[in-house]
């Protein structure tokens, strides 16, 4: 049985474009109304940005060898099925247009890998989850016990 961690984390790409809209929203304020009213509005911006980046950010994937974690789900890995590791038009395409909709879905558009994993509880209401991961090979070695080279 294998072990996986993951945090989904935002790009860096996005910290460099939120702070480029906190300074202009600190100078379109400042400009005309005062630096007071710069500050408060790009400090605003600045920490709602930072909040929400965490927040959305913060999704993990973890496998032990009792369960996996996905974002706020758990499920114990007596229920797990087959596990599918997607990349390219099939990640994509699991998240769209082949998506159930009953299916628990962990999405960052950031991340550009997935995982399918069945799930055989007859309690669940979701026939599988859609798992977003930068390295879909390593945790679909993970769910299913075989090992994978590192890259």
């Amino acid at each position: 049985m294998g072990v996986y961690r993951e945090n989904l984390r935002v790009p860096v790409s996005w910290w460099i474009i939120a702070a480029a809209a906190t300074v202009t929203l600190f100078v379109i304020t400042a400009v005309p109304v005062g630096t007071f009213a710069g500050v408060l509005v790009g400090g605003t911006a600045l920490l709602l940005l930072v909040l929400f980046f965490l927040q959305y950010g913060g999704a993990r994937v973890e496998v032990d060898g009792e369960r996996l974690r996905a974002g706020r789900a758990v499920i114990e890995r007596a229920h797990l099925g087959t596990v599918e590791a997607l990349t390219g038009d099939d990640a994509r395409h699991a998240f769209g247009r082949d998506c159930d909709p009953k299916a628990y879905l962990l999405l960052r558009s950031y991340v550009r890998g997935a995982v399918r994993v069945e799930i055989t509880d007859p309690r669940d209401p979701a026939p599988y989850w859609v798992i977003a991961t930068r390295h879909p090979d390593r945790l679909a070695a993970a769910l299913t016990g075989n090992s994978v080279a590192r890259s």
